[in-house]
């Protein structure tokens, strides 16, 4: 395939090959609208799944698929910024975000500060295409508009998470919001 369509072709983590292609940030959700309309109107949505079909906008408006994949964590949160989300919640399989994954000092962590988990980010605690994705949509959208936060958590807890029993929730530090609300004051 490499050599015949010239795909870029990667080992899969012992699960054989897999072509690889471009992984671009999500611009913008070709069914907004609709969406908007839908949710206003009182109905639950399931959108972005699987990060949606990549698409590019030609001059005269027309779509055009391309080869590429659109993260669904980052779909999630784009989508939650245009619906005006309060809290943006990303489910899993595990139930707390944690710093030395699979190791014996492996520590859970409840709440996060944006702050606190770039940190974690550039110290490399979390794996690309697993965690990394979901902390980065989680960290945008705590970002994106003071008094938001973000929840990753287990399906299996996603009640509990929104209590604040379970989960990992993701916020602005109580600092940066404070000093956000005095300069729009």
């Amino acid at each position: 395939m490499e050599r015949v369509k010239g795909y870029t072709i990667k080992e899969d983590a012992g699960r054989g090959f897999r072509r690889v292609v471009a992984s671009p940030m999500p611009k913008k959700i070709v069914e907004e609208e609709l969406i908007k309309t839908i949710v206003s109107a009182g109905h639950v949505v399931i959108a972005v799944g699987g990060g949606g079909v990549p698409v590019i906008e030609n001059e005269d408006g027309s779509l055009k698929g391309v080869p590429a994949v659109i993260d669904k964590d980052l779909a999630s949160e784009k989508l939650a910024e245009i619906l005006n989300a309060d809290i943006l919640m990303i489910l899993t399989a595990v139930e707390q975000v944690a710093i030395n994954f699979n190791k014996p000092d492996q520590k859970n962590l409840s709440l996060l500060t944006v702050e606190e988990a770039k940190r974690y980010m550039e110290e490399g605690h979390f794996a690309e295409g697993s965690m990394l994705p979901k902390v980065k949509a989680a960290m945008m959208f705590a970002e994106s508009k003071m008094g938001r936060k973000s929840i990753i958590a287990s399906l299996s807890k996603a009640k509990l998470a929104v209590m604040g029993r379970s989960g990992t929730s993701i916020i602005l530090s109580p600092v940066v919001e404070r000093k956000l609300a005095d300069l729009k004051a």
